[in-house]
């Protein structure tokens, strides 16, 4: 309209009239495509921000399940749940609490009042993992002199000295309280075990042992439980009937109760980014002192 108004107001040729039309339309043109380009450009950022946040959620979700809150609503408290978030970034600052799963064999170092030294260490294999926030615990258990010894531990006790994953995999099911009606041999493990490197980005392994279990009576009734890592059991016809009518197959189909047995997807990925950047820093920090080597100064000779 500018331009318009520009020809009519003086008195231009044919040729000039053309040329100015010619350049204005250019002119605008050019902007258009700025712009378009410009908005493309924003919009693609965002899509490369969810996808960048999708990436982080996937991973951190199994590495560190308890920034989690718990799913049930009787206990969720979101002020509560930030400050438990804010008191464990604090602790793992002072103690390195290692990448685990259900099936790792950990060494934990503890002070103890009454042991030799005020300090004690207990390796295990780790049967179970559960809990959220600053109430996060890991059940280890080993077999000292023929009899099975477990140890329950707050991951964030301020007890807790030192933490190292001897063994670092993953077994097919989500605990091993079975081991405890397995023979010895499945849970014993020494207690100068050397721990075994994986190499860097290399995926979680996983251990597809077959566990015999011992003749009954069992602590708890496995059949119904549909583990993995058992062998197949040796049951009574009466037992199977047994097995067969307190079965509910149709729960797998309930969405409404993963819906409430689990934390919505939007809300874990909220959570997740929050810690991501601390996290990330101090991953950083434990690759840089695995790189560093101690210096030793060479003596003289002669």
């Amino acid at each position: 309209m500018v331009v318009i108004s520009r020809i009519f107001s003086r008195d231009y040729g044919r040729l000039q009239v053309a040329k100015i039309i010619c350049y204005a339309v250019r002119r605008n043109s050019s902007t258009i495509t700025q712009d378009s380009v410009q908005e493309s450009q924003n919009n693609k950022i965002p899509e490369q921000n969810i996808e960048q946040k999708k990436v982080i959620s996937d991973r951190y979700r199994f590495i560190y399940p308890e920034f989690l809150p718990d799913p049930d609503p009787k206990y969720r408290n979101s002020l509560r749940e930030k400050l438990e978030r804010m008191d464990m970034m604090a602790r793992r600052i002072h103690v390195a609490i290692p990448e685990f799963y259900v099936g790792s064999v950990l060494a934990i170092t503890y002070s103890e009042p009454h042991a030799p030294g005020k300090v004690n260490k207990f390796v295990g294999i780790c049967i179970e993992r559960k809990g959220s926030g600053l109430k996060a615990i890991c059940v280890l258990r080993n077999v000292v002199n023929n009899q099975g010894i477990e140890v329950v531990y707050e991951l964030y006790d301020p007890a807790i000295q030192k933490i190292e994953c001897l063994k670092f995999e993953r077994r097919l099911d989500s605990h091993l309280r079975y081991l405890r009606d397995a023979p010895a041999e499945y849970s014993t493990f020494p207690f100068d075990m050397e721990p075994e490197y994986l190499p860097e980005g290399a995926p979680v392994p996983v251990n597809k042992i077959k566990v015999q279990l011992n003749p009954r009576p069992w602590l708890e009734k496995w059949e119904r439980q549909e583990l993995k890592g058992i062998t197949e059991l040796q049951l009574s016809e009466k037992r199977i009937m047994k097995a067969k009518a307190a079965a509910t197959p149709w729960e797998k189909y309930d969405l409404m109760k993963k819906y409430r047995e689990t934390i919505p997807e939007e809300e874990q990925n909220d959570i997740l980014d929050e810690v991501y950047t601390k996290l990330h820093e101090m991953e950083i920090t434990k690759r840089r002192q695995k790189l560093k080597r101690s210096f030793v100064r060479p003596q003289k000779t002669g």
